[in-house]
């Protein structure tokens, strides 16, 4: 996993903040291979509820991760009871690692 300690506890803060204390967050994609090089920061954030505001909450965390972490490119994927499990959801559930 290409994050460090401190990135990774900074992104579960947030996240837990953001879509509470029972939110699960997994990295996916590139920066899950430790030898690979550059990609993005591909995050799912796994909510117990439904959440009636997630467009704003996710815009917000990432605006949060970007302003902490640097100019990356951060792309999050939150998905809660009422979200239809298409092909992306359930690749980064599969391949996704719980941060």
């Amino acid at each position: 996993m290409r994050l460090s300690e401190t990135e990774r506890t900074f992104i579960r803060d947030t996240v837990r903040e953001l879509f509470g204390p029972h939110a699960r967050v997994r990295l996916f994609g590139s920066r899950t291979d430790d030898a690979a090089r550059g990609g993005d920061i591909d995050l799912l954030i796994e909510c117990p509820e439904p959440l009636p505001d997630r467009a704003a909450r996710t815009h917000r965390l990432v605006a949060r991760l970007q302003m902490r972490l640097g100019n990356q490119r951060i792309d999050a994927l939150v998905i809660d009871p009422t979200t239809p499990a298409t092909p992306i959801v359930r690749v980064a559930q599969h391949t996704g690692i719980a941060i």
